[in-house]
């Protein structure tokens, strides 16, 4: 299967540099190209990508308004942001957002296009720097007292699974955890986003921090 990509940046060199890098391996086609926000909206509605790769300052509508204007109702397409910047807000307001993934520019060939992979997989991927601004935003903002109820219909398990995924576990990895097959912690994975509507594991790990599942810095596993 052919992974169909929106790029979105306002700089011409940008994008060609993103899409020589994305169509390299031959399973990623770059389908159409914006140079704002606005632009993306309509494309990604034109073209029902899988991928939208975002920037987040364009003129217009910036990436982070267009990534809430494209993910409204969409469940179907992921939205990769590509920035220089990891300040603290954009980390966060890409993920409130529906974003799958928060990457700098600065990654590597191959690296691009394995996040553009990951994302499409139901995935989510965040660089290490933006994974700990996450961590700490969640852990440090005021606002009302943990929402335990909100993760009621889920099972132990589910629970258990869910915990690990807000630290940026993958399937794999998880597996090693609880010593369960990656299959299975993707079924985990997949139930309790039906059970809490949410879209992607990036909206499962901000239920995870806003129900008070996991804290920053947390490195016990839960129930034990």
């Amino acid at each position: 299967m052919t992974i169909r990509v929106v790029l979105a940046d306002d700089q011409v060199m940008v994008r060609t540099g993103l899409r020589v890098l994305c169509e390299r391996d031959g399973d990623i086609a770059v389908v159409a190209e914006a140079a704002d926000g606005a632009a993306a909206v309509d494309l990604a509605a034109e073209h029902r990508p899988d991928v939208v790769l975002m920037d987040i300052r364009m003129p217009v509508l910036d990436g982070l308004s267009a990534a809430r204007r494209i993910l409204d109702g969409r469940r179907a397409v992921r939205v990769l942001m590509l920035t220089t910047y990891e300040i603290d807000e954009y980390v966060i307001d890409a993920v409130r957002a529906g974003a799958s993934g928060f990457i700098s520019k600065d990654i590597g060939p191959e690296g691009l296009r394995d996040a553009v992979r990951t994302v499409v997989a139901g995935q989510t991927l965040f660089s290490p720097n933006a994974a700990r601004t996450l961590s700490e935003a969640f852990a440090a903002a005021p606002g009302p007292p943990p929402d335990t109820d909100r993760l009621s219909p889920l099972t132990a398990r589910e629970s258990e699974v869910l915990a690990l995924v807000a630290r940026g576990m993958s399937n794999k990895e998880i597996g090693r955890v609880l010593s369960l097959s990656p299959a299975t912690v993707k079924t985990h994975v997949n139930r309790s986003m039906t059970k809490l509507d949410a879209r992607d594991r990036a909206q499962l790990v901000v239920l995870a921090y806003e129900s008070g599942l996991v804290r920053a810095g947390a490195t016990r596993r839960p129930g034990a």
